[in-house]
């Protein structure tokens, strides 16, 4: 059989099985070839826009400007038919090459997962990470597709109001690193025109200006609402957060609320929650009547220590196969027991898969 690519070193084009035959996968959107119609190679060459090139000069340069307008005026995304990628590190006789950060974020379909109220935590999560330290080791298309997907997320926001204090934290991390990257290291280590970057630099502080003005309407009800719910009641919803900002907004509420959210055991149990025991003895902190001040060691020891992530859905990796997948799409495994062999992936141990 031929070998069918662009390069006798290439791994070759994918392909797909359909009703009349094998077809090519095309890897841009369709909306690529809608503007393609909106460009005319003619127009292009016409005289009267000053254009003083002719014959096969005119029709490469028609062609450069054919290829800026699309890059410039759409948003393409990456398809792919798998939604799983193979871990590589190094190379074989049977694969060559390596995996990138980039190259897993344009695989793994980050854009649908935004969607997901299960991984919209852990989307985030990641951008804000690759935010503060792996931006300039994407390449020109996975920042394409990175803003693409922060698009989605501020929109989403903006319209159902979910998780803001997130994404403002997260894009007050872009905005930072953006600045230092445009200002103070140049613009040598960014892929594209520094004007680009200028102008998303913009987009992002138009994005913040929008979330620090966003106002959470009202809910109008004649129903039970949660003051009327028994003490009981309350105090177990209170039980049920991990995030110690979202305790004190709740307390914020009403005067019961904010009694119950200055308990010392429910303090208690978010530190153990977060952290580890022996972290505990090392920064004891003790109140006026020598008891532990639960809240103020929490606050402390989040200043030396992580906290415990709880995501409602991640990534997984596949021991066996070395392949990153979600995990409701499954991916091609050879082992006897594929489910012994899967591990959840952290944001943090998402990027450390492509340090080499």
């Amino acid at each position: 059989m031929p070998f069918l690519g662009q390069d006798w070193r290439s791994p070759g084009w994918s392909w797909i099985k359909t009703e009349d035959g094998w077809k090519r996968i095309e890897f841009y959107g369709n909306e690529l070839r809608d503007n393609n119609n909106g460009i005319d190679l003619e127009e292009l060459c016409d005289e009267n826009k000053e254009n003083l090139f002719t014959g096969n000069v005119c029709e490469v340069v028609a062609k450069k400007r054919k290829k800026d307008f699309y890059n410039n005026n759409t948003k393409s995304q990456f398809f792919y038919q798998e939604k799983w990628i193979y871990v590589q590190k190094e190379s074989t006789r049977e694969r060559h090459g390596y995996c990138t950060l980039g190259e897993a974020f344009n695989r793994l379909d980050f854009s649908s997962a935004t969607q997901d109220i299960q991984r919209f935590t852990y989307v985030a999560k990641l951008l804000q990470l690759i935010a503060r330290s792996q931006l300039p080791s994407l390449s020109g298309a996975a920042q394409k597709n990175y803003f693409n997907v922060l698009e989605k997320i501020v929109r989403k926001v903006l319209e159902d109001h979910h998780n803001p204090r997130l994404i403002k934290e997260l894009l007050q991390d872009l905005s930072s690193t953006l600045c230092i990257l445009t200002r103070g290291m140049g613009k040598s280590v960014l892929v594209g025109n520094i004007n680009i970057w200028v102008c998303r630099l913009e987009t992002i502080l138009n994005w913040q200006q929008q979330l620090n003005n966003l106002q959470i309407p009202k809910q109008l009800s004649n129903g039970m609402t949660l003051r009327d719910l028994p003490l009981d009641m309350q105090n177990n919803i209170l039980y049920k957060f991990s995030d110690a900002c979202d305790i004190i907004n709740l307390g914020q509420a009403t005067p019961t609320l904010h009694m119950l959210s200055e308990g010392r055991h429910l303090w208690k149990k978010l530190c153990q929650f977060h952290f580890a025991e022996k972290q505990f003895c090392r920064h004891l902190i003790l109140s006026e009547r020598g008891h532990v001040d639960w809240k103020v060691m929490y606050f402390t020891l989040q200043k030396y220590y992580p906290k415990r992530e709880q995501y409602g859905d991640t990534l997984h990796f596949c021991r066996h196969c070395s392949i990153l997948f979600w995990k409701d799409s499954g991916h091609p495994c050879t082992a006897n027991d594929p489910d012994n062999c899967l591990v959840p992936v952290s944001p943090q141990h998402f990027i450390d898969l492509f340090k080499f």
